[in-house]
């Protein structure tokens, strides 16, 4: 069967077609602020805001994009606000992702009957440039999926938003698109969260890591893969596994104060180029032990990208039966060690660079100990 009609007949099949990722919205204590370091550093660029000029009284929202990649930070402007009491037990982290779908309609009937918890009924907002339809579900955690319909829709991001000319701060860093996004959750729950996402959107397990996968001496976690029919959408659920220490799941469980998204994967065409831009801009990589890079080569193959030059930026390697990929994870991005990013090239494969786990493993228990947490 030819490949689009292949996934054609794959959408037909799912009673939750997703069409991907539509936006990823923050909470932040100063949504103006971590704008402008998004833009600088990610650079991300400024396209829409909503807020006190805009007629809204409560909060204030900056629309971000880069490729296809879309970020909303939004922070609470009076201290009762639910988003600053979310800031205010988790930090500043990801509060909704948002999912595109064709129907909303459809798509509310279909997670309703599965058992999800609606915390929002559809609703319609329009505008001079359209109308988008939209309602939410709880997910693991204060986590919420947002499912949005927005094809009769033509304008910057949603009714009630200005849109705002060209970004004279930002700088692109060749970032194309949400590749994966991972979420932590406490010991024993990922099997739930696996299930949760079987059953009401219709996920597929795409993998499954354990203890043995991904150790150390120390610490330990389990992930599963989740992933809708056409893989446009990739959750991997973690939970920590017995170990000698506390494991960086752990951590992020303590400083979060609860499940939460703990990563987001970037996508890029060229990880040497972005990297390097995302570097000179002030964004800070993990340090990978030196020793990876010595035995490169004979683990991975022959590989396009010149190893000098991994090594200097600290990008890892990976390869399957498909391919490889390339990859680089940031430090944590907040003050408290929860929400980090990964930066990602495919070059064939469609796995998750299990062949790294080790090392990842040493750099991030290494910054554990800086922080004394290990």
């Amino acid at each position: 069967m030819p490949l689009l009609a292949e996934q054609s007949a794959t959408l037909q099949q799912e009673f939750l077609p997703l069409l991907g990722t539509d936006f990823v919205e923050f909470y932040a204590g100063n949504a103006r602020q971590a704008a402008h370091y998004y833009r600088t550093a990610f650079g991300m660029r400024l396209v829409a805001y909503q807020g006190p000029e805009t007629g809204i009284r409560d909060r204030a929202s900056y629309v971000l994009e880069q490729g296809k990649i879309r970020f909303v930070i939004t922070t609470a402007l009076r201290p009762n606000h639910p988003v600053a009491d979310h800031v205010y037990r988790h930090g500043d982290g990801v509060h909704g992702i948002a999912l595109r779908v064709a129907d909303a309609k459809a798509a509310y009937s279909a997670v309703k009957t599965r058992g999800a918890r609606i915390l929002s009924e559809p609703t319609e907002l329009r505008d001079q440039s359209g109308v988008v339809r939209m309602f939410s579900i709880a997910a693991y955690g204060e986590t919420v999926h947002t499912f949005v319909e927005r094809d009769q829709y033509e304008g910057v991001f949603l009714p009630g938003y200005s849109p705002l000319g060209p970004d004279p701060l930002s700088r692109p860093a060749g970032l194309k698109h949400i590749d994966h996004m991972v979420g932590n959750v406490a010991k024993g729950e990922m099997n739930r969260w696996a299930a949760f996402y079987e059953k009401v959107l219709g996920f597929r397990l795409y993998q499954h890591f354990d203890d043995h996968d991904i150790s150390t001496p120390y610490s330990a976690l389990m992930s599963k893969v989740m992933a809708n029919g056409n893989g446009r959408v990739k959750f991997p659920i973690n939970e920590p596994a017995d170990g000698l220490k506390k494991s960086q799941i752990e951590e992020y469980l303590d400083f979060y104060q609860g499940p939460g998204v703990q990563h987001i994967a970037l996508a890029t065409d060229d990880i040497i180029d972005t990297v390097s831009r995302l570097r000179s801009q002030g964004v800070d990589f993990l340090q990978i032990p030196s020793a990876y890079y010595e035995a490169l080569s004979s683990r991975i193959g022959k590989i396009d990208e010149p190893l000098d030059q991994l090594a200097r930026l600290g990008i890892l390697v990976d390869r399957d039966d498909e391919g490889y990929l390339l990859q680089i994870f940031t430090k944590p991005v907040e003050d408290r060690p929860t929400l980090f990013y990964e930066i990602i090239e495919r070059k064939g494969s469609q796995g998750f660079g299990k062949g790294n786990f080790q090392a990842l493993f040493v750099a991030l228990e290494a910054e554990q100990a800086r922080r004394g947490n290990l």
